[in-house]
């Protein structure tokens, strides 16, 4: 009956009025079965006592005159979904209809015998109207889908995305009713026969319905094939081009964006215990969170004004922040550009004609993809009368639970564009990210002179369970709203030569009066006040004392003011050289001087006894620290520190749990005096460069021996000065930046580096002279449902006669952590070469393949594969075996040569990983597959990795 009711609705009898389709369903339903039935058969028993014809005397029977009326009911839908497959660039064949015209001629043929209303509709003299909005009475948000109708008639409409409705209708209508489930229904009186205003807030209903339990027969198989619901996603798949904004040649708009989150639900040690008193003015009990009213503890909140240009050919996107004001009590975590992040982790440009969605770190597919049908099941659920304009309401679910999907629902435009006029993305509780408990994206397009459907709003909110269901939360918001669309009007040619992303001067000293004359709505009691509950609480001295605290464990270091003392976590770690590693160090900030910082540290070995210290001065140009973006900066250092071959230091900067311990022994090891004269510098257009001098000492320590090849002498130290050059090009690159170091925000594009470093012999007792030419580049590749892999391809060629130890030492790992950086499964050490190209792949598939398997879906495991080649060689000049003056190989325990020059046949390793193992664990199953003749290696590996991800 569900389909009937639709077609009723097309038809113009019940349209809109759910309340009432029913009775009139119903009604209809009585006369055309038994009523209509019993009188013809009445008059057919007259005719049948005469020699009447055959088929008189059949249709005597009320039983058969019955099932003869219930004809109508069968073949009426069946009509209405006869659609034409029509597309755009498709001729329009006169033997199909489309569901339009289907609809068109079925609402004539039915509308032939209804009786002549003209008399009934002149004695109607009088019109009424009444528009308005309908808004939640705690949260001040606008209610969809709620029902609007005059009180005690057939009309009625429901509002659309943002609240909204416009009911008029024949009559002199005195009251308007609003109702919807979960909601308080209310009476209000109007003016008949004029227009009205009527703006109202729903109170919740404490009325908790009984469980309803509908259970079928037998469920039918869902098929894309002969399915109306996926014939019409189709027509809207093929109309993207003429329906999405950026089909324009130039286009521009304004944008108003809030974005907030919250602490919900906060544990009672932050909300009753005496420690936290004088906090509690912080609280607030009025959010609403899922449907539910929850007390909250606001951490973020901002406001923005855009201005946006775009061009389509050549392609460029030009966005200029007229202004900005934010406040957040998360400051010690200490990132610049955290919003950026934000606007990204929410959903920084959603574009629902995009095949896919970038949000929550993830990709989604589109529901209007291309090959949404392959991924999204579709269902047509309603039909709406909306301002002269009829929509199609088509909900979609995804075919497996656990993908990267959404769910929810499109109204779609009868109109002949079939264009999306609203639309619901939330997704399910069953998908494979973390914490996630709900999560829902609102948006909201409206009609422009040229046809297009413009979006006009997007919301956005998210709740995260940290711990568990009833624990503490965290609930972010964030609402954009953009209006002055303006077509085909280019700028001059000048103005597109600026930078993508621009910022107008004084954008931050706009004061709240410009705020409330600017937002584009208004703030709710909670939004306005946070503010100044924020700018209180940053006054206060207990607060500025678990600020401390926070930015000590958060940033690493913990602040005295001028100086900084730490890292922290580098205070302690182990090696074999070493043993008990413990080190102490700090740096200079702003407060001491923006233009020149100092930093350094010193550490000692239990075990070799030697102490270990690194001084740096950076000069910096535009008095920004080096770790902020951008760098301008002169640095002179000087480190006298361990190493080992080819891990370029590694040992004393990631200070990591896992790298203290190996899955093998190896005591090679390196004392390294460096120091370094370089400049840095980071360019608008996201070029970075930097030059310098740097002169290396290094010595071998451990089993590692420099011994010449023709000569019995070990070599005490070997001793190089070379001229340095880098250049990085990173295209539309975003950051967060953190106390140490600047974290890039993976993206589509790829990161292209080359170095250059050239060795000179008797500069600064430099002992050979050489070149070392290489190039690095990075790309991401998001696959939708497939996740996304990570590309590295690199190469690099030494030109000159030098040692190994100045060779390209091939990145090794030992230890039990997975590094995705190195070969984890080759010994330190084991490979050189003087030319070699490498290239390194790891496919994430975010769960697609173990979603789908029984008793292992619920626990969101992800699978990960990898795989590393490493192809090169090494030329006689620099080979120990066949040219002299050079150092000999390192020597294997079992007397065999540990180090080996790279052969004719490339190194190669793959892995197998699960992760996502208690939301924190992931597991590296890793194969080597060639040089297995070599000394102490192993076919088999496996690495562990910790990290927390959504």
């Amino acid at each position: 009956m569900q389909q009937w009711t639709l077609y009723l609705k097309h038809l113009g009898w019940g349209v809109q009025y759910k309340r009432y389709d029913s009775v009139l369903r119903s009604r209809l339903i009585r006369f055309t079965t038994e009523l209509l039935p019993n009188f013809i058969a009445s008059m057919l028993k007259h005719l049948s006592k005469a020699k009447s014809p055959f088929y008189f005397r059949y249709f005597t029977s009320v039983k058969k005159l019955k099932v003869l009326c219930w004809l109508p009911f069968i073949f009426i839908p069946l009509i209405g979904v006869a659609q034409q497959t029509d597309t755009i660039k498709a001729k329009k064949d006169s033997s199909a209809l489309t569901l339009t015209d289907s609809l068109k001629l079925l609402k004539q043929a039915v509308s032939k015998p209804r009786a002549d209303t003209s008399k009934a509709k002149s004695l109607i003299t009088q019109r009424t109207t009444a528009t308005g909005q309908v808004l939640d009475d705690v949260t001040g948000k606008p209610l969809v889908g709620l029902s609007v109708s005059f009180t005690g008639s057939i009309h009625g409409i429901i509002t659309d995305s943002l609240g909204y409705f416009r009911l008029s209708a024949a009559g002199a209508f005195r009251n308007i009713s609003f109702s919807a489930v979960g909601y308080q229904a209310i009476t209000k009186n109007i003016q008949p026969g004029v227009a009205n205003v009527v703006n109202v807030r729903l109170k919740k209903s404490l009325t908790r319905l009984k469980e309803v339990v509908v259970r079928a027969s037998k469920k039918k198989p869902y098929r894309n094939k002969g399915n109306p619901a996926v014939e019409l996603i189709q027509q809207v798949i093929d109309h993207k081009p003429i329906n999405r904004a950026r089909s324009a040649d130039y286009l521009q708009y304004d944008q108003y964006e809030r974005t907030g989150f919250s602490l919900v639900n906060p544990p009672d040690l932050l909300t009753k215990r005496g420690f936290f008193n004088k906090f509690k003015f912080m609280l607030d009990s009025t959010v609403d969170v899922d449907g539910k009213t929850q007390t909250s503890l606001p951490v973020y909140f901002s406001e923005k004004r855009y201005k946006h240009y775009y061009r389509k050919d050549p392609e460029k996107t030009i966005t200029l922040l007229e202004a900005e004001k934010e406040t957040n009590i998360i400051k010690f975590v200490d990132t610049a550009g955290v919003d950026v992040y934000l606007r990204r982790f929410y959903g920084n440009d959603i574009d629902l004609y995009n095949n896919n969605i970038f949000i929550l770190t993830n990709q989604f597919l589109s529901p209007i993809a291309d090959h949404a049908p392959d991924f999204y099941k579709f269902f047509i659920t309603d039909t709406i009368q909306a301002e002269g304009t009829k929509l199609i309401e088509v909900s979609f679910t995804p075919r497996a639970k656990g993908d990267l999907l959404f769910e929810g629902n499109l109204l779609v435009t009868l109109d002949g564009r079939y264009a999306v006029e609203a639309a619901t993305l939330n997704v399910n509780r069953d998908i494979n990210l973390n914490f996630l408990k709900d999560f829902k994206v609102g948006l909201n397009f409206t009609k422009y002179p040229d046809g297009r459907y413009y979006l006009k709003q997007s919301d956005v909110k998210a709740d995260f369970g940290i711990l568990g269901k009833k624990t503490l939360n965290v609930y972010g918001d964030r609402s954009v709203f953009y209006e002055n669309y303006v077509l085909d009007k280019p700028q001059p040619e000048e103005f597109y030569k600026g930078k993508s992303e621009q910022t107008a001067p004084k954008a931050n000293q706009f004061d709240n009066q410009y705020w409330a004359d600017h937002r584009v709505d208004t703030l709710s009691k909670a939004q306005s006040r946070v503010y100044a509950k924020m700018n209180r609480l940053q006054t206060m001295k207990l607060f500025k004392v678990l600020t401390w605290v926070g930015a000590t464990l958060t940033g690493d270091y913990a602040n005295t003011g001028p100086v900084q003392i730490g890292p922290v976590g580098a205070l302690y770690s182990f090696d074999k050289l070493e043993g008990s590693r413990f080190q102490l160090g700090g740096r200079t900030t702003p407060k001491f001087n923006k233009t020149i910082q100092l930093e350094g540290y010193g550490a000692f070995g239990t075990r070799d006894q030697v102490a270990k210290y690194d001084l740096a001065t950076y000069i910096s140009l535009n008095k920004t620290p080096f770790y902020r973006y951008a760098n301008n900066y002169f640095k002179v250092s000087y480190s006298n520190d361990i190493g080992i071959p080819g891990q370029n230091f590694a040992i004393n900067n990631s200070s990591t749990a896992f790298s203290s311990f190996q899955t093998s022994q190896s005591n090679y090891f390196l004392y390294n005096q460096i120091f370094k004269l370089e400049y840095v510098r980071d360019l608008d257009n996201h070029v970075s460069f930097n030059f310098g001098l740097k002169n290396w000492d290094q010595r071998a320590a451990g089993a590692l021996i420099y011994q010449l090849n023709d000569a019995p002498d070990v070599v005490r130290n070997v001793t190089t000065s070379e001229l340095d050059f880098g250049f990085r090009y990173a295209p539309h690159e975003q950051f967060i930046q953190g106390t140490t170091f600047r974290h890039t925000i993976y993206s589509k594009y790829p990161i292209f580096n080359v170095q250059v470093n050239h060795g000179i012999k008797g500069l600064i007792n430099g002992s050979f002279n050489y070149t070392i030419v290489g190039a690095r580049v990075d790309k991401r590749f998001y696959m939708s449902q497939l996740g996304f892999g990570d590309a590295s391809l690199q190469g690099n060629y030494l030109v000159g006669k030098v040692p190994f130890p100045l060779l390209n030492i091939a990145a090794a790992n030992q230890s039990i952590g997975y590094d995705p950086e190195s070969y984890n499964q080759m010994r330190y050490l084991e490979f050189v070469s003087d030319h070699y190209a490498s290239f390194n792949y790891t496919q994430s598939f975010n769960g697609f393949f173990l979603n789908k398997i029984p008793l292992i879906d619920h626990l969101k495991w992800r699978e990960f594969l990898s795989f590393k080649a490493l192809y090169g060689g090494l030329r006689n000049q620099n080979n120990p075996q066949y040219s002299g003056g050079l150092y000999k190989f390192p020597v294997a325990e079992s007397g065999q040569s540990g180090t080996y020059g790279l052969g004719n046949v490339p190194y190669m390793e793959a892995g197998f990983g699960i992760g996502n193992i208690f939301k924190v664990l992931r597991l590296d199953a890793i194969r080597r597959f060639n040089y297995l003749d070599h000394p102490n290696v192993k076919q088999y590996g496996i690495k562990i990795s910790l990290g927390i991800d959504l």
